[in-house]
């Protein structure tokens, strides 16, 4: 049965949706370089969003004159990576499958394949959420240390204007400082679009990390992630 859920998004370069191609989704952790070619392990847990953003969605908050939207997520262990990207539109070849949160208004707008945005992504964890059943709660007057954000990715395809404003950020924990260490709990990933303006059209969205995440939840609302653990 698939989750419903809220967005994030890739893409490849190229003139046409039908073009796009996503690769999988690399790790920092482990990589190499071959050939001067580098060369990176996909992560071993990879979480899927797929979302959409209309006129009439309402932002869950305004920063600096844009309108911002939340996915949050729990993470139930530690990791030594996270890994975000996002690509809009979602490419035409990309299927969902049954482990995947999928939001309603993603499949109301499925046959909308022309509208996009510039995607702009931040990591935050939420400071003294440490229990799953405490995000509802206590997560809107939570304050949140930002881990990470991305703009503009090489590594990501080009939109269909041929330009890279897709978004991939990987963040490596570091335990001896403790804004920057990954430890289980409560974590969201804000989108926006870089120019101040509407954020609309088809993305989708990825968290990843390279050991095994049980218990790992994605929803667009904190109340909500209790019943969207992943099993």
């Amino acid at each position: 049965m698939k989750k419903l859920l809220l967005p994030l998004v890739i893409v490849v370069a190229a003139t046409s949706l039908s073009a796009q191609k996503l690769d999988k989704f690399g790790a920092d952790l482990g990589k190499k370089s071959v050939l001067g070619k580098e060369i990176r392990l996909p992560y071993t847990d990879v979480t899927n969003y797929y979302g959409y953003i209309s006129p009439s969605t309402a932002p869950d908050e305004v920063k600096n004159g844009k309108k911002m939207y939340y996915v949050y997520v729990w993470i139930p262990v530690a990791a030594p990576e996270l890994g975000v990207r996002m690509i809009s539109p979602v490419p035409d070849g990309l299927k969902s499958g049954d482990k995947d949160y999928i939001s309603p208004d993603y499949t109301a707008n499925a046959a909308d394949k022309s509208t996009y945005f510039d995607t702009w992504i931040v990591l935050e964890r939420a400071n003294g959420i440490m229990k799953l059943e405490d995000a509802a709660s206590k997560a809107k007057t939570a304050s949140w240390t930002t881990l990470e954000n991305n703009d503009d990715s090489s590594e990501m395809p080009a939109q269909p204007s041929g330009k890279k404003y897709n978004s991939l950020m990987r963040i490596t924990s570091d335990l001896s400082n403790p804004a920057k260490s990954l430890i289980a709990g409560l974590y969201r990933i804000g989108f926006t679009t870089y120019k101040t303006g509407d954020v609309q059209g088809s993305f989708f969205a990825q968290i990843g990390a390279p050991i095994g995440l049980p218990g790992v939840a994605i929803a667009s609302k904190p109340e909500d992630l209790m019943k969207n653990v992943k099993k």
